[in-house]
């Protein structure tokens, strides 16, 4: 049986580890997206600014781990909300490996939810566009539907 851990690590330092991980998430949400008509740009982070958020403490990444590989991870701003100073969450990405999605993105949300929750966080924000089928799952734990997304292709 596999062994699971989900821990809150330095994204900037874990970056080499995590990228293969990155790459595969972004091709496929760009499969995704290009499938509904929507292309988008190939692969190419913006490192230094993830790096100083990840370093200033306000974009936080979580690493799941199966029998220590990296398998899944979530990055998550964590910031003042601009019109009542409440914290807020705006989840970046969350990405499991195909062959590990069995449960552990259900754990990874709610590891995710209860650091959150410690931290004061008054509301956090996510959005399944990799994998629409996420959302359902979310909705069961909890999540509300508060808006639809729409994007403009110029």
């Amino acid at each position: 049986m596999a062994n699971y851990t989900i821990t809150q690590e330095n994204g900037h330092e874990r970056h080499a580890e995590l990228d293969p991980l990155y790459r595969q998430h972004y091709a496929e949400m760009q499969a995704r997206l290009g499938a509904d008509g929507i292309p988008i740009g190939e692969y190419a982070p913006r490192l230094e600014e993830y790096f100083a958020a990840m370093d200033a403490g306000w974009l936080l990444t979580f690493v799941v781990r199966c029998d220590g590989a990296a398998i899944g991870y979530s990055n998550v701003y964590v910031t003042n909300d601009m019109h009542n100073n409440e914290l807020i969450a705006q989840e970046d990405t969350i990405y499991v490996l195909p062959e590990h999605r069995n449960g552990i993105g259900r754990k990874l949300t709610k590891h995710i939810l209860g650091v959150l929750g410690a931290r004061g966080v008054k509301r956090a924000m996510v959005s399944p566009v990799t994998d629409l089928r996420v959302g359902k799952i979310w909705q069961r734990m909890g999540f509300r539907h508060t808006a639809d997304l729409m994007t403009y292709v110029f």
